[in-house]
């Protein structure tokens, strides 16, 4: 082979090579796939903006999930998860749609175990502080004695179908500031105090078993805090609407895409 045969195959071989490793990558990116699991939290009360208002999982655009779907446009999105959502029902009903090739999994569950809905209901409709924080009460002795056992098992179940994912656990905002502006009206600060607590509750036994898991957790509460019920500020979360209970004590819109989705961009880029 001439010298000038030889050179030029050489830079033929350095042009191609750079290519064949990009479309090696580009089908790399493209096998990705985020699996979203969960209850109310992690798809679309209190955005009031839903796929179907009918459809009992109460889905819709504007969770955090979906936006964070839109912007790696890269992933395949399965959203598995559907409002009401226990332990139970995630392994069930959610867990069977990941796959051995899923990238990344997103987890926000355990309020429901604990009958956290139910404690909120209560708070709302008594009278009577101390029937508000007994029903509190009694939902952080469920979240200590009960949840770590339904939480390790869900955490399991994950891995086992998904052995290669990156997993974060999500877990749930405080939802009011004491002492702030919404003066006597609506619960006392003594119940929303107890309400605050039930939060840090769960802060610390998901966090613990997500760890436990080999799991990332994503802690809202700090981001949440400045912008909780009474704070002054943009609220993040809803508060009591008689005129829809169901819509209360969620992420809003504001919730899901400047709290919940620049968390979760934080942990996965």
């Amino acid at each position: 082979m001439s010298l000038f045969a030889a050179a030029a195959a050489f830079c033929l071989a350095a042009t191609v090579a750079p290519q064949a490793t990009a479309a090696e990558n580009a089908d790399t990116k493209a096998a990705q796939k985020y699996v979203a699991l969960g209850d109310s939290y992690a798809v679309a009360p209190g955005t009031r903006t839903y796929d179907d208002e009918n459809d009992p999982c109460r889905r819709g655009p504007l969770t955090y999930p979906r936006l964070w779907a839109e912007q790696h446009s890269s992933y395949s999105f399965v959203e598995a998860s559907c409002s009401g959502a226990t332990t139970a029902e995630v392994q069930s009903d959610q867990v069977p749609q990941l796959t051995a090739d899923t990238s990344l999994v997103t987890v926000q569950v355990g309020g429901n175990d604990v009958g956290f809905v139910e404690v909120l209901k209560n708070c709302i409709l008594t009278l009577d502080d101390k029937d508000c924080i007994a029903g509190v009460d009694a939902a952080k002795a469920a979240a200590t004695n009960n949840l770590p056992g339904a939480l390790s098992k869900t955490y399991s179940a994950i891995r086992a179908k998904s052995p290669d994912a990156k997993v974060v656990a999500v877990g749930y905002p405080r939802l009011y500031t004491i002492g702030g502006d919404c003066g006597i009206l609506g619960l006392s600060d003594a119940e929303r105090e107890a309400l605050n607590s039930a939060a840090d509750t769960l802060a610390s036994v998901t966090s613990q078993e997500a760890q436990k898991a080999g799991f990332t957790y994503l802690d809202p509460r700090s981001a949440f805090d400045p912008h909780s019920i009474c704070s002054g500020n943009e609220e993040w979360v809803t508060s009591l609407e008689w005129d829809k209970i169901n819509e209360s004590y969620h992420p809003n819109k504001a919730g899901h895409r400047d709290g919940y989705l620049a968390l979760l961009n934080g942990i996965t880029g």
